[in-house]
């Protein structure tokens, strides 16, 4: 057996058009991001709001479609990075809360205010130019802030030493309302981190010290999405989830030998990416595929080529390392991953053809790829891998 399609058979035919849709698109599942927000809630019970973070296009599942969907499981909160993020929710009907986490530049003020967005702040300029901006654009209407406090993470946030001076600007702002007190958790998936510890007890000072100041401040927050299992304590009366709204939380870890680690949540990935087969050839041994030499073949395989690339967000380090989904099992990713193609092993995968759906994460029959196996094969966190999914592919919500 000297020729290729001796060896394997030729190439099937397509038996659909693959023209008919996008080469390559993003899933998103309504029902299961509401099942998520559900769960979330049930965790923290009905006297703590849960505000969703979709910031970073909704950690790419995309920020308007999902801010809809989880408005009708019950959100009245969204958290956003930018002024930018907030007036897009605005302008596509979103009328909930929206608190913008990285705060007000200067110059952003006014589309805070006419927007009706609540920034972060943690110094006192920021709130004398909300303050000014409050008095000269809408004295009827008092927008809100919330105050970000530097537990320990060393971001952003205000330090111990400046709170008095910040407090008395706020007493001295009659035009807006210090509403909120939060701060973030840097390691919230340690359980019995002492560095945790010291975060919470910080945080209760500063709250501590607005206190005295008489400042009442109606709604704390520091639990992110590990919190909600690790940390009840932090939970307050509004918790910041983000990647668990999306299906996914960082396993925990314990600080203490012998601990027992809580049990987590159950929650259900909510994306899954999709692809077609763009060409199929058979490889004989001994030729090269891809650049550089990724892969050289050891024997006569069947390659599918994906329209898929790290220019489309899959991680250049899963070449020759991960792997994606063809007609219910599993293909091998076969050498480097290229700007918007990659090869597949499809040798022992009967029946492969241009158009065959593909699955780059998610579930397909009884095979599934998620974003905490893509995490570990690149060596990063599940965060990166969902957020760096391109915005040009289309975002398909399905009910």
């Amino acid at each position: 057996m000297t020729a290729p399609e001796a060896a394997i058979g030729p190439a099937p035919m397509p038996t659909h058009s693959a023209s008919a849709s996008a080469s390559s698109w993003v899933e998103v599942s309504l029902p299961g991001l509401r099942r998520n927000f559900r769960a979330i809630q049930s965790q923290v019970g009905p006297e703590v709001n849960v505000c969703p973070v979709i910031k970073s296009d909704a950690y790419g599942h995309g920020a308007i479609g999902c801010a809809l969907g989880l408005r009708d499981a019950g959100a009245k909160w969204f958290a956003v990075s930018t002024t930018e993020e907030g007036v897009a929710l605005r302008k596509n009907g979103i009328q909930e809360r929206v608190l913008v986490l990285s705060g007000l530049w200067p110059g952003e003020e006014e589309e805070i205010v006419r927007h009706q967005l609540t920034p972060a702040v943690w110094q006192r300029g920021q709130i004398e130019l909300l303050e000014k901006s409050a008095e000269r654009l809408n004295p009827s209407y008092r927008p809100d802030f919330h105050l970000k406090i530097n537990t320990g993470m060393n971001r952003l946030g205000a330090d111990r030493q400046d709170l008095e001076n910040i407090f008395e600007a706020v007493r001295q702002s009659p035009h807006i309302f210090l509403e909120g007190i939060f701060s973030h958790y840097a390691s919230s998936e340690v359980v019995n981190l002492p560095d945790g510890d010291e975060q919470l007890r910080r945080f209760r000072e500063a709250v501590a010290v607005a206190e005295r100041m008489g400042l009442e401040v109606p709604l704390r927050h520091m639990a992110n999405s590990a919190a909600l299992t690790s940390r009840p304590q932090a939970w307050f009366n509004l918790v910041r989830p983000g990647l668990a709204v999306y299906g996914y939380c960082l396993p925990l870890t314990s600080a203490v030998r012998g601990h027992a680690v809580p049990g987590g949540l159950a929650l259900e990935p909510a994306l899954t990416w999709k692809a077609r087969v763009r060409q199929v050839r058979d490889v004989p041994a001994g030729e090269q595929v891809g650049y550089s030499s990724g892969h050289i073949t050891r024997s006569l395989t069947r390659v599918a080529i994906v329209p898929v690339g790290y220019g489309d967000g899959l991680s250049r380090r899963l070449s020759s390392r991960g792997r994606m989904i063809v007609r219910g099992a599993y293909a091998p990713i076969l050498g480097n991953v290229s700007m918007n193609l990659t090869a597949l092993d499809v040798t022992g995968i009967p029946g492969v053809c241009v158009g065959d759906e593909v699955t780059v994460l998610g579930r397909a029959q009884s095979c599934e790829i998620t974003a905490l196996e893509h995490a570990s094969v690149a060596s990063t966190i599940p965060y990166e891998i969902l957020c760096n999914i391109s915005g040009r592919l289309p975002r398909k919500y399905l009910e």
